[in-house]
C-alpha cells in the first residue's frame, strides 16, 4: 500500500486531524495524483456534521494535481501532467447511465471521491484533504493550460453541478436565468449562464450583492424575502438555480418559473416541502442535479478553459482547514474556499 498524510474529521467537528492514510498500489489504469489544491464543499461541512450518516473521513471531492505515476495500462496520461478530479472516481460502466456519459447516475451506485466504497476490494474512499490520491485514469481529466490549478478546482464540483442543469434547460441567448444563493455554486452558476448567452438574476436573501452580482454578469438582483420584487418577477425564468445550501420555502421561487420553466435543486440534499398547487400553476418543473458525469465534466472544462472562466477563490494552507470550514459555515467567503495542500510536505511539528 501507499500512504499520504491527509486531513481527518474524526468527532463530527470541523477540527480536522492531520493523519496518515493509505492509498492502493496503482492498478493498471489508475494513476497517482500529487494533490495540489482542493476546493472546500459545503457538502464536505453536510458530511463532517453527520448530515448524511457520515463518520471519520478524509473530505475533498473537487481537486487539481500533477500525476506522479501511472499504471501499465494508462496510455492517456502521463508522469507530469496537469490534471483535476470531482466528485465521481468509479461506476460500473456498463449500465444505460455509464453508456451516456452519465455516472453519477450510475445504476449500481457511482463511487464517490470520499465516503464511497471501492468496487474492488470494498475499502472506504478517502478524499482530497490529502497530499496523494490514486484514482482510475477514466476518472480524471487533462486541466487545459489555461486555467489556473486552483481557480479550476471548485468547476469540479460547484462548476459541473450547474453546468448539467444549465446544459439539459437548453440555456442561451434569450433564456431567462435566475440563481438563488450566492456562494461557491451560485457564483459559477451566474458566470457559465451568462456566457451561454441568458439574462441572469441573482436571487438574494441578503441585501448588498447586487455590484457583486453585476460583476459576475447578473443584470438583475432580487430580494426572495420582499414579496413586492417576488410578485413582480412571477413566471419571468426559463430555469432557477436553487443552490442556498439549508432547507427553506421553495413556494416563492417556484412561483418565478416561467411556463415549463424548472426550478433546480441544487444546494440542500434532504428532504424539502413542496407545495403541489406551484408545481400546477404553468405546469413548472421541479428537479436537481448530482454533480456530473464524465460528459458533462469535460465539455465544461473545455467550455471554461475557451471563455476564460474559473472560480473566484481563497486560498489558504491546508493547515487552516478548520477556519475554511468555519468560515464557510458562516457564510464568510467570496465565493470558494481552496486548500494549498503543499504545506502536507512539512513535518508536522515544523
Amino acid at each position: 500500500m501507499r500512504t499520504t498524510i491527509g486531513w481527518m474529521s474524526t468527532e463530527g467537528t470541523t477540527a480536522l486531524r492531520r493523519v496518515r492514510i493509505e492509498r492502493r498500489d496503482l492498478r493498471d489504469d489508475d494513476l497517482a495524483v500529487r494533490v495540489d489544491y482542493c476546493g472546500v464543499c459545503h457538502s464536505d461541512l453536510h458530511r463532517i456534521g453527520g448530515l448524511l450518516g457520515e463518520g471519520a473521513l478524509v473530505p475533498g471531492h473537487e481537486f487539481t494535481g500533477t500525476v506522479t505515476a501511472v499504471g501499465a495500462a494508462v496510455t492517456a496520461f502521463s508522469v507530469g501532467d496537469r490534471v483535476a478530479v470531482g466528485t465521481v472516481v468509479d461506476s460500473c460502466g456498463v449500465c444505460e447511465m455509464c453508456r451516456i456519459g452519465q455516472e453519477n447516475f450510475c445504476y449500481e451506485g457511482p463511487v464517490t471521491t470520499y465516503g464511497g466504497t471501492d468496487r474492488v476490494d470494498g475499502t472506504r474512499t478517502q478524499g482530497g484533504y490529502s497530499r496523494e490520491y490514486v484514482v482510475r485514469d477514466r476518472f480524471a481529466y487533462h486541466l487545459p493550460d489555461g486555467l489556473d490549478q486552483a481557480a479550476a478546482a471548485p468547476l469540479m464540483c460547484a462548476g459541473v453541478t450547474v453546468w448539467e442543469p444549465l446544459r439539459t434547460a437548453g440555456i442561451g441567448p434569450g433564456s431567462r436565468v435566475a440563481v438563488a444563493g450566492l456562494g461557491g455554486l451560485g457564483h459559477l452558476g451566474v458566470k457559465l449562464a451568462a456566457e451561454l448567452g441568458a439574462e441572469v438574476t441573482v436571487l438574494s436573501r441578503t441585501p448588498g450583492k447586487a455590484g457583486d452580482a453585476h460583476k459576475l454578469g447578473a443584470v438583475d438582483t432580487l430580494m426572495i424575502g420582499d414579496d413586492q420584487q417576488t410578485q413582480r418577477a412571477r413566471g419571468r425564468f426559463d430555469l432557477i438555480l436553487d443552490t442556498i445550501p439549508a432547507a427553506h420555502d421553495l413556494s416563492p421561487l417556484l412561483r418565478m418559473a416561467a411556463l415549463d420553466g424548472t426550478l433546480a435543486l441544487l444546494g440542500y440534499p434532504l428532504e424539502q416541502a413542496v407545495r403541489i398547487l406551484d408545481l400546477v400553476q404553468g405546469r413548472k418543473k421541479l428537479t436537481s442535479s448530482g454533480t456530473g458525469g464524465r460528459r458533462h465534466t469535460a465539455e465544461l472544462l473545455d467550455f471554461c478553459a475557451d471563455h476564460a472562466i474559473t472560480a473566484d477563490v481563497e486560498v489558504l494552507p491546508s493547515a487552516r482547514v478548520q477556519e475554511a470550514l468555519d468560515r464557510l459555515g458562516r457564510g464568510d467567503v467570496r465565493y470558494r474556499f481552496v486548500l494549498d495542500l503543499s504545506d502536507l510536505d512539512e513535518p508536522a511539528d515544523s
